[in-house]
């Protein structure tokens, strides 16, 4: 009998101490590098608010360049190994800027410490480009089941939002405290954690890509290039009807999601009347749904199914995020706020095991590399377009419907649950059920059809991972593990 402590089986639950860990470590980095730049080394600065920006235009240029190709080395490379060479170069590189940071502020000029700093970020967040679709395929490989996948999905979630949370507060008193250098150091040993705790995870040898885009994770020493075979994994992607329209709601649910972020600070203390110094509830309000959201989401997928979770996930979100947009008091924004976030997290928990049965193992890192660098650039356009909107086009905008005024940011708020919630509908049609998709010849859990999988002209293999898995048997390889094995 597994151990009270086992989160699913001992293995994912090595993986996540290390994950946990790690993800607390990266968030104490990001808000000391935000209070380093602001408040030491662009002090009094009119240029600080965009050196500031700086931190994040880096980490989102990383995946958005870096994501797409890193998907092609993952699908060649053993995964256990990438992961572990990811976690040694981004602790190295945090202790290479540690190191730096030790000498007085004024020993090299701003420009050189901001370069630093956003070189630093740019090759951390290129690195986790290879780390993150290793490990979506690993938790592949030792979790099984629709509903034990959004578990381990929700349980990642959840602990993303915990760092979210117990990060930026552990992050300013060290800053303060101590200085900048320990709350590096903090992260620097936090990828130790995460590294030690990856080599302690029994995992069978990945399935490595088709060197030529027509077969099965052949190992010959010919292989195509990177190009081919990035071609060869978009081209999967694009042939499957089910992964395109998979992408489809996380983009619509991220450019929604990415206008909120923008604006919530405007909406919060103009339309909900709130002061700013009270705006850290905010944040508070958003991890607590997003730990809400993630802890049911395992549940909810055992109870209904991950394709039916997906679109009323899309259909309640929507729905709240405009009754969200029509609040004018602190309490009751709060509140939907809350209420909001849950299925929003519960859509992005039990989409993972969509994605995991749609993809083929030799295709998951490309498939990955696909989804985050759409998603990202979606957040990254919601941002932009809904700030130029709100202080251009719509400045001046005051209307009324029914009795109802509307104001710049309660609309643009508005208009995005309404693409939320018209997605739903959608999404209603485009994933239909288990049983449908297995009538229709397709696997369950996946896409319906060779077609859609993408087996037709080009000769790509789509077969589920039990093939992969089977083939992977034939040639000597060890099957996965099953859930609760070590071995």
């Amino acid at each position: 009998m597994a151990p009270r402590l086992t989160l699913i089986s001992p293995d994912f639950t090595r993986l996540w101490f290390g994950q946990a860990v790690s993800s607390i470590g990266d968030m104490v980095f990001s808000t000391t590098l935000m209070l380093w730049v602001a408040t030491v080394l662009a002090k009094d600065e009119s240029w600080a608010p965009a050196a500031v920006s700086g931190v994040l235009v880096a980490g989102g240029t990383a995946v958005l360049v870096v994501g797409p190709i890193a998907g092609v080395f993952v699908d060649r490379w053993d995964k256990r190994r990438t992961m572990l060479g990811t976690e040694v170069l981004r602790g190295g590189l945090v202790a290479l800027l540690t190191a730096v940071s030790f000498l007085p502020a004024d020993a090299l000029p701003a420009g050189a410490w901001l370069a630093l700093v956003y070189g630093t970020v740019l090759l951390l967040h290129a690195a986790a480009r290879f780390f993150a679709p290793a490990r979506f395929t690993i938790i592949a490989d030792l979790v099984t089941g629709d509903a034990d996948r959004a578990r381990a999905a929700g349980i990642t979630q959840a602990t993303s939002q915990t760092a979210l949370i117990v990060g930026p507060p552990l992050a300013a008193p060290l800053f303060f405290t101590l200085g900048v250098q320990w709350a590096m150091l903090f992260n620097a040993l936090s990828y130790l954690v995460s590294y030690i705790a990856i080599r302690s995870v029994r995992v069978a040898p990945s399935a490595t890509a088709p060197v030529d885009g027509s077969g099965y994770g052949k190992t010959a020493g010919r292989r195509s290039g990177v190009l081919r075979e990035l071609v060869a994994g978009l081209r999967f992607f694009g042939r499957s009807k089910f992964l395109v329209a998979l992408l489809v709601f996380a983009v619509i649910g991220q450019f929604g999601a990415g206008a909120l972020n923008t604006l919530n600070i405007f909406f919060t203390t103009e339309n909900l009347g709130m002061s700013a110094r009270l705006y850290g509830y905010v944040g508070m309000a958003i991890g607590v749904g997003g730990i809400a959201g993630a802890l049911c989401a395992g549940r909810v997928v055992q109870w209904i199914g991950a394709r039916r979770t997906t679109w009323a996930s899309l259909l309640v979100s929507g729905a709240l995020m405009i009754a969200y947009s029509r609040q004018t008091g602190f309490v009751g924004g709060i509140i939907l706020l809350v209420l909001f976030t849950i299925p929003l997290t519960v859509l992005n928990t039990a989409m993972a095991p969509l994605l995991l049965s749609a993809a083929s193992a030799e295709y998951r890192g490309r498939v990955v590399a696909v989804f985050q660098p759409m998603t990202q650039l979606a957040a990254m356009v919601a941002a932009a377009l809904s700030g130029w909107l709100a202080g251009t086009v719509l400045r001046d905008f005051d209307g009324s419907v029914a009795g109802l005024r509307f104001g710049p940011i309660d609309t643009i708020i508005a208009v995005a649950g309404l693409c939320i919630l018209l997605s739903g509908l959608y999404a209603r049609g485009a994933l239909p059920d288990a049983e449908s998709a297995e009538e229709d010849g397709g696997p369950a859990g996946g896409p319906a059809g060779k077609e859609e999988a993408g087996e037709e002209e080009a000769g790509e293999p789509a077969g589920p991972a039990d093939e992969a898995t089977a083939k992977a048997a034939a040639a000597g390889t060890p099957a996965p593990p099953r859930r609760g094995s070590t071995e």
